[in-house]
């Protein structure tokens, strides 16, 4: 018995065409950059105390977030983008949260010396 079954040919292996987002999409982010930036703009004239880089870094991922989802199609990308995305994210705030812990730690010894030199020159 001759069975001439036709299957679909395998195809994963082939590179996918390049995803095109329509215009409305497109419109739509640029306008919610538009926002946030008009909100980063009037939170900054507010008088938060220490909140202020709280909220305007918080504003700024958020607008990066935007840019990286829609503008360069990670929303539409297979996950691994998002999982190398994720991992240099987490990499870049270890980084700088050690910046930030090693200059809390020896920044007032540098302010004891500055002291000192300062009540030297008098």
């Amino acid at each position: 018995m001759t069975g001439n079954t036709t299957q679909a040919p395998d195809r994963s292996h082939e590179a996918r065409g390049p995803h095109v987002l329509p215009s409305s999409v497109l419109l739509r982010t640029a306008v919610a950059l538009i926002a946030l930036t008009a909100l980063t703009v009037a939170t900054s004239r507010l008088d938060l105390g220490t909140f202020n880089l709280v909220v305007a870094l918080a504003i700024a991922c958020l607008k990066a977030s935007v840019v990286a989802l829609f503008f360069m199609h990670l929303k539409y990308e297979n996950r691994f983008q998002l999982v190398v995305l994720a991992a240099s994210l987490l990499f870049a705030v270890l980084l700088v949260s050690f910046v930030v812990f090693d200059t809390t730690q020896y920044q007032p010894a540098l302010r004891a010396q500055e002291a000192q030199v300062r009540a030297k020159g008098r």
